[in-house]
């Protein structure tokens, strides 16, 4: 039986991946698309490329979250709690895509982890709650507040940023600004791909030593391409359904403000992942900078429907996954 759920946790970890790269793809382009700094099919391929770049590029995040998730009880139960946790993940992410919503692939799959393995303690699996504490001091936390870190960044960048080209002519600065922004958009690619391959990676190693093939002193070299090119077909062959939500929606973004929020974004993935070995949401990070960088025009410009939709979708993506990933394993708990 453990093989066969073995099996399953990684083929759902590959089709959370895949769900996560094309549902994350605007993230990396909407800006660069909008403001003209690159074309939509060269922006996606580079997407692709630095996604997968980034998943092998290294595999410390990866054992550090392997580590900090909850410790899962060995044999079919952990198994059962990981399945259902990726099943609602990947069910929200469809969701969400379909609503053209930018919402936070890793809530998602740390909403239903901890959603099922909750659920585990009702049906005689063992206590699992001391794992929480460690959970949301060093998972929950960073993702909380690096919203809020990602929006002043952003503001407060434009500042200097236009006090520096304030002799250069419109033309020339905003071609300068879309040369940056590309590199800055293939940056955030590669660390999306550092932060969320390294996510799928850390689940199927959570499955192994649940399964008794391995520790977590490692990350074996399939696992990693495996995550890396799952990621990374879901980005090339990702939709645009959330492009003009975070293009156009939110804020009017020039190349100025939209190299800002690029820049920002870019660099808080990067920090994260090889830095502080945090997780952070790249959606999130995104989408609150370029809110930042658009608000430093005036407040006023900000679209505060879509924003508020946005941020319920944020608030409600935890509970309704563990929710969901509770039912989901209480549903398969008889077949364990």
């Amino acid at each position: 039986m453990e093989p066969v759920l073995l099996a399953a946790v990684v083929l759902f970890a590959g089709a959370y991946a895949f769900i996560n790269g094309f549902h994350d793809v605007s993230n990396s382009v909407a800006t660069s698309v909008r403001t003209r700094a690159l074309t939509p099919t060269v922006a996606v391929v580079l997407a692709s490329v630095f996604n997968l770049t980034g998943a092998l590029l290294s595999t410390a995040l990866a054992l550090v979250l392997a580590d900090r998730f909850i410790q899962l009880p060995a044999g079919t139960p952990g198994l059962g709690i990981l399945i259902a946790g990726l099943l609602a993940a990947c069910g929200w992410g469809l969701w969400t895509w379909w609503r053209r919503m930018p919402s936070s692939s890793t809530h998602a799959l740390v909403g239903g982890i901890v959603g099922s393995g909750a659920a585990s303690t009702l049906v005689g699996g063992p206590n699992i709650a001391e794992s929480y504490q460690v959970l949301l001091q060093q998972i929950v936390l960073p993702l909380l507040l690096s919203p809020v870190i990602a929006f002043v960044l952003a503001y407060l960048l434009v500042f200097p940023t236009t006090w520096l080209m304030r002799y250069s002519s419109p033309r020339r600065g905003d071609a300068g600004n879309r040369i940056a922004q590309s590199v800055f958009t293939s940056a955030f690619s590669l660390g999306h791909g550092m932060q969320d391959g390294q996510r799928t990676m850390a689940v199927i190693v959570l499955a192994l030593v649940a399964a008794g093939f391995s520790g977590t002193t490692g990350i074996p070299l399939w696992v990693q391409i495996f995550s890396g090119v799952a990621l990374a077909a879901g980005s090339l062959f990702g939709g645009w359904r959330i492009s003009r939500t975070l293009g156009s929606r939110l804020v009017r973004i020039d190349p100025l403000r939209g190299m800002s929020a690029t820049a920002v974004s870019s660099s808080m993935l990067f920090l994260g992942a090889v830095w502080l070995q945090i997780p952070l949401s790249s959606t999130q990070t995104m989408t609150s900078a370029i809110v930042g960088a658009g608000a430093n025009q005036r407040f006023s410009t900000v679209r505060f429907i879509p924003l508020r939709e946005i941020l319920v979708t944020w608030l409600v993506t935890a509970p309704v996954t563990a929710l969901l990933a509770g039912i989901l394993f209480l549903a398969i708990s008889p077949l364990l």
